[in-house]
């Protein structure tokens, strides 16, 4: 919720969250549509008790509704991702989620060149998914090769040093969950 919003832009932007009219807010705090209208516009300041009951209908703490905490997105757009190209290895790596460093998880789009390859991982704790969108990969799992095909999925522990190769002549194009977050 945006907190630069006066309390009443507050209160209407959560009634709207609720797929509520005033109609009905006014019907569950036992108040009037003209008082509810009137809040909404800023016309009117509740008192304590009534602004308590309102956001209690609404199902919101007062803790929730005057947050200051930036709350995380749940969709991420293009314009969200961030992406680093590694000519060396022949790979670029578009991280899908911000911040997600601090997740659980972090969910990435690879993509290999020809010859390309992602840098040889030592053996660490957390495990590792993966799904081939387009191309051929050899996921290598202490040197033993592994072929991983185009609408095919791999999921490893970290237990063991690890290395995605492209060893065919096209583009491999993958996405990457890693948990930990290790990137």
């Amino acid at each position: 919720m945006n907190t630069d919003l006066k309390l009443g832009q507050r209160l209407k932007d959560l009634r709207n969250q609720h797929g509520l009219t005033q109609q009905e807010l006014a019907d569950r705090t036992e108040l009037t549509k003209g008082y509810i209208s009137q809040l909404e516009r800023d016309l009117t300041v509740p008192s304590v008790p009534t602004l308590l009951d309102i956001l209690q209908c609404l199902g919101c703490t007062p803790a929730e509704f005057f947050s200051t905490e930036k709350k995380a997105p749940v969709v991420y757009h293009k314009d969200d991702y961030f992406e680093k190209n590694d000519e060396e290895n022949g790979n670029s790596i578009r991280w899908l989620v911000t911040d997600a460093q601090k997740n659980m998880m972090e969910p990435v789009r690879m993509t290999l060149n020809p010859g390309g390859r992602t840098a040889l991982d030592k053996a660490h704790n957390g495990e590792e998914f993966g799904y081939v969108i387009k191309g051929q990969l050899t996921l290598y799992l202490d040197e033993v090769p592994h072929t991983v095909k185009e609408g095919e999925s791999f999921y490893y522990s970290c237990s063991k040093k690890h290395q995605i190769i492209n060893n065919g002549n096209t583009n491999a194009v993958f996405l990457w969950v890693s948990t930990p977050p290790s990137f």
